[in-house]
C-alpha cells in the first residue's frame, strides 16, 4: 500500500480537501513574494541608495531562481518523496525570508531574494504533482481551480497587505509577511503529504543540466538588465549573450543524450502539450509585465502611496475567488483551448483599455481593467495547468507540471525585463521628442510658462526667480508626460503578447482534436532502447 492511499485510509475521502489546503497554504507563503516586493522598490532604493536598474534584480533574481529550480520537482519527489522535499523547500523559503528583513545592504538582499526565488521554484510543481496524485483526471480541473485561488490571491493581496506593513513601519516588513503561512504548511505537510514509497536507490540528479541552466538564465537576464546601461553593442552585453547562448545550446544537447534529465525533451513532440507549453511562455510574460506595470504607474505617476498601490489590486483578487472554482469545473468539461483563447482575449481587452491612462485617470477605473484582466487570468490558469497534462501518462506527470511551470516562468522573468528595458528606452524617446518642441516658437508652451509664472508670483516667489521656476516646472512636466506615454506603449505591448497567444491555443485546439490519442515516443539516444524507464509513450491515461 502507497503512503497516498494510506493516507486516503486514516481520513477517508476528505483527504482530497485536506492535501488541497495543504499545498494552497505552501503555495500562499512563496508566491506572496512574488509581486510583494514591487511596492517596496521606491523604498529599497531610497533606503540604500541604489538605482531602478539595480533595483530590479529584486524582482528578476527571484524569477530567474524560481525558473531555474522549477523542474527539479519531479527529481525531488522521486529522490526524497513529497512531504521531505516540500518540508525542505518552505525551510529554506524562511530562511530567505528572514535573511532579506534583516539585509544590511542590496546585495545581502539580492542574495536573499534569489534563496527565496529557488525554494519557491520547487514549492509549486510539488503541489501541482500532489493534487494529480490524489485527484482523479475527471475532477483535475476543479482541483486546479481551487487551487488556483491562493496562486493568484496571494500576489493580489500581497502589495496590499506589504503597502499597509510599509506606511506603517518599513519595507523590511514584506520580507516577514510569508513566514507565518511558511510555518503553517511544513506542520501540514507533515500531517498530510506522503513520503517517499520507494526503497531502491535514490535516482541521480542531473547537476550538469542545473548548472547549464544557470549559466544560462543568469547571463541572459544580467545582459537584458544592464543592456540598456552599457549599450547593447558593448563587449560586456554582447559576451553575455554569448554565454547565454552557448549555455542554452549546451543544455538542449545534454538533456537530449543523458538518461536522466531534468527536463524530458520528450514532452514537446506532444503537440498539445508543447502548443500550451508556448502559451505559458507568452502567459508569463504578458502576467508578470502587466502586474510590474500597474502598480510602478500609480506610484511613480499618479503618487499612489504602497498602501494605495496594493489596495487598487484587491478587487481582481476577490473576483478570481469567485472566478477560479467555475473556471475550473468547466475546464472538465470544455477543451482547453476554449477557455485559454477566451481568457486571453479578456486579458488582451484589459491591456488594450489600459494603454488608455493617464495622470487623472481615476481608481476605480484602474480597478476595473485590473479586473477584467483577473477574470481572464481565471479562466485561462486551471485549464492551462490540468489540460496539458491530461495528456501525459501518470510517470511523466511530475516532469509536466514541472516543465509547465518552468516555461511560464521564464516567460514571466523575460516578460519583466524586456518590458523595463522598453519602457525605459520609450520614456527617453519621448522625452527627447517633447522636449525638442518645447521653444520660444511654441505658442503653448510660452503660454504654459507665463501661466505657471503668474502662479508662482502670487505666491510671492521673487521675480528673478520666477522664470527659472517656470521652467524647471515644465521640465518637471515633460518628464510625466513622456513616462506617461512610455507606460501606454508599455500596455500596448502587452495587449499584442496576449493577441499572439491565441496563434498556438488555436494550434494546440487543432492538435488535440486530430491527434487525440498520440502516438508512441521513441527513446532519446543515449538513454538505452531497451530501458522501460526511458520507454514511455505520451498516451492519456485513464485512471
Amino acid at each position: 500500500m502507497s503512503q497516498t492511499d494510506a493516507l486516503f485510509r486514516k481520513y477517508g475521502p476528505i483527504y482530497r480537501a485536506y492535501a488541497t489546503a495543504t499545498v494552497m497554504i505552501a503555495t500562499v507563503s512563496v508566491v506572496l513574494s512574488t509581486t510583494i516586493v514591487n511596492v517596496a522598490i521606491p523604498d529599497v532604493m531610497g533606503a540604500f541608495g541604489i538605482s531602478a536598474v539595480q533595483a530590479q534584480w529584486l524582482s528578476t533574481g527571484f524569477l530567474a531562481a524560481m525558473t531555474a529550480t522549477m523542474l527539479l520537482g519531479d527529481w525531488a519527489d522521486r529522490a526524497f518523496g513529497l512531504r521531505l522535499s516540500l518540508n525542505v523547500a518552505l525551510a529554506v523559503f524562511i530562511l530567505g525570508s528572514v535573511l532579506g528583513g534583516i539585509a544590511p545592504n542590496e546585495s545581502v538582499l539580492t542574495l536573499a531574494r534569489v534563496v527565496q526565488g529557488a525554494a519557491a521554484g520547487v514549492v509549486q510543481p510539488l503541489s501541482m504533482i500532489l493534487l494529480f496524485r490524489v485527484f482523479p483526471p475527471e475532477k483535475r480541473g476543479a482541483a486546479m481551480g481551487i487551487f488556483g485561488i491562493g496562486v493568484v490571491l496571494a500576489p493580489a493581496l500581497g502589495p496590499w497587505i506589504g503597502g499597509l506593513l510599509i506606511d506603517a513601519f518599513d519595507w523590511r516588513w514584506v520580507f516577514y509577511l510569508g513566514l507565518p503561512p511558511g510555518i503553517a504548511a511544513i506542520v501540514l505537510a507533515n500531517l498530510f503529504v506522503p513520503g517517499r514509497d520507494a526503497t531502491g536507490p535514490r535516482p541521480g540528479f542531473d547537476w550538469t543540466g542545473l548548472g547549464l541552466l544557470v549559466i544560462f538564465l543568469a547571463s541572459l537576464l544580467n545582459a537584458l538588465t544592464n543592456a540598456q546601461r552599457l549599450g547593447w553593442s558593448s563587449d560586456p552585453i554582447l559576451l553575455q549573450f554569448a554565454i547565454a547562448a552557448a549555455a542554452a545550446t549546451g543544455f538542449v544537447m545534454w538533456e537530449l543524450r543523458t538518461s536522466k534529465p531534468m527536463l524530458d525533451l520528450r514532452l514537446f513532440r506532444n503537440v498539445p502539450f508543447a502548443s500550451a507549453a508556448v502559451v505559458s511562455f507568452i502567459m508569463g510574460a504578458g502576467l508578470f509585465g502587466s502586474t510590474y506595470l500597474v502598480p510602478l504607474f500609480v506610484q511613480t505617476i499618479q503618487g499612489f502611496t504602497p498602501t494605495q498601490a496594493g489596495l487598487l489590486l484587491m478587487p481582481s483578487g476577490f473576483v478570481l475567488v469567485l472566478v477560479f472554482p467555475l473556471a475550473g469545473r468547466l475546464s472538465d468539461k470544455l477543451p482547453a483551448a476554449l477557455l485559454i483563447g477566451g481568457g486571453m482575449a479578456l486579458f488582451a481587452w484589459s491591456s488594450w483599455l489600459s494603454a488608455a491612462v493617464e495622470i487623472n485617470t481615476g481608481f476605480w477605473t484602474l480597478a476595473w481593467w485590473t479586473i477584467l484582466s483577473r477574470v481572464g487570468l481565471g479562466f485561462v490558469f486551471p485549464a492551462i495547468s490540468a489540460g496539458p497534462l491530461k495528456t501525459l501518462p501518470r510517470d511523466l506527470i511530475g516532469q509536466g507540471s514541472g516543465a509547465i511551470n518552468f516555461i511560464r516562468q521564464l516567460g514571466g522573468a523575460f516578460g519583466v525585463n524586456l518590458l523595463s528595458v522598453f519602457m525605459e528606452r520609450r520614456t527617453m524617446l519621448h522625452a527627447d521628442a517633447l522636449a525638442a518642441t518645447q521653444t520660444s516658437d511654441n505658442p503653448a508652451t510660452m503660454t504654459f510658462l507665463r501661466e505657471v509664472g503668474s502662479l508662482l508670483h502670487g505666491t510671492g516667489l521673487p521675480d528673478s526667480q520666477v522664470a527659472a521656476a517656470a521652467a524647471q516646472f515644465l521640465g518637471r512636466t515633460v518628464v510625466i508626460q513622456a513616462n506617461t506615454a512610455a507606460f501606454r506603449d508599455g500596455f500596448l505591448v502587452v495587449t499584442l503578447i496576449f493577441l499572439i497567444a491565441l496563434i498556438p491555443t488555436a494550434i494546440m485546439h487543432y492538435a488535440s482534436v486530430r491527434t487525440p490519442s498520440p502516438a508512441a515516443v521513441p527513446p532519446l539516444a543515449g538513454s538505452g532502447a531497451g530501458d522501460p524507464a526511458r520507454s514511455r509513450t505520451l498516451t492519456p491515461q485513464h485512471n
